[in-house]
């Protein structure tokens, strides 16, 4: 592996690294800055004050901890069974499944609408909890199946020896060993479920189930565009994302970098 040992190459990297992250900075600078403009601290208690925004939040809290559960279940068995399992055409399906991280929301709108609306679950939570689920479970899957390439076959042949079952040895061993792919599965999931614009203004029309990715829409209409508050609300919204972040840092980064395509 690459180590900088030289003071010179590490300044140069550090270098390289911070200009590296200023594009993604200044956008986050100027939303905080442009969210204290006008009335200040006042922008975020207008967003706060919006009628049902505990609801929306609460909303989004169960949307997203629903598609974490159904991602996690899913991609870390099924990268078990692909990864070390005796599986015919096992690659063949693994690609099929790779297949589906091309497909955009966009394009199956229609066909989803007419699935919810025969099954029951326009306007409930479902109608975008297994979408999201179904969208996000093969990059999970991506990501957890180079994990489990990683864990040595000698436990697996270990475990076989003391008599255990594929879904013993499924439990006793990978769980335990998959929570830095974990953080990696619940921060990449809980960002794109938690985020996700389009499904919840399609499927959630009843205000009761609507999410708080919809809170701009209170400030901006025919007659009024108070950028500031839109502002506000972004950054309150993130800011869950940030704390998942920060809880799970080293897991994650420890997850990325195990489960990375070699």
């Amino acid at each position: 592996m690459f180590e900088a040992r030289s003071r010179r190459t590490k300044i140069g990297l550090q270098l390289i690294v911070t200009l590296m992250v200023l594009p993604y900075l200044f956008p986050l600078i100027a939303m905080v800055q442009g969210s204290l403009s006008g009335l200040g601290w006042g922008n975020y208690a207008k967003v706060l004050e919006v009628p049902g925004f505990w609801l929306f939040f609460r909303n989004s809290a169960i949307i997203a901890a629903c598609t974490i559960i159904i991602v996690y279940a899913v991609s870390l068995p099924a990268a078990f069974g692909f990864s070390k399992l005796h599986i015919r055409r096992k690659e063949v399906y693994f690609w099929l499944i790779l297949a589906c991280i091309t497909l955009p929301e966009v394009v199956l709108l229609a066909p989803l609408f007419s699935m919810a609306s025969a099954l029951g679950l326009y306007n409930t939570y479902w109608a975008v909890i297994i979408p999201l689920a179904a969208l996000h479970v093969p990059f999970a899957l991506l990501l957890s199946r180079n994990f489990v390439d990683g864990i040595p076959n000698e436990l697996f042949e270990a475990a076989r020896v003391d008599g255990a079952s594929s879904l013993l040895v499924f439990w006793n061993v990978v769980v335990p060993l998959s929570r830095p792919i974990a953080a990696a599965i619940i921060i990449f999931t809980l960002l794109a479920s938690w985020n996700n614009y389009l499904l919840p203004l399609v499927f959630l029309q009843d205000p009761s189930t609507q999410t708080i990715t919809l809170i701009p829409q209170f400030f901006v209409g025919e007659f009024n565009n108070d950028q500031t508050k839109v502002l506000a609300a972004a950054v309150i919204t993130a800011l869950p994302e940030v704390g998942a972040y920060l809880l799970l840092q080293r897991l994650f980064e420890r997850g990325l970098s195990a489960g990375a395509i070699k």
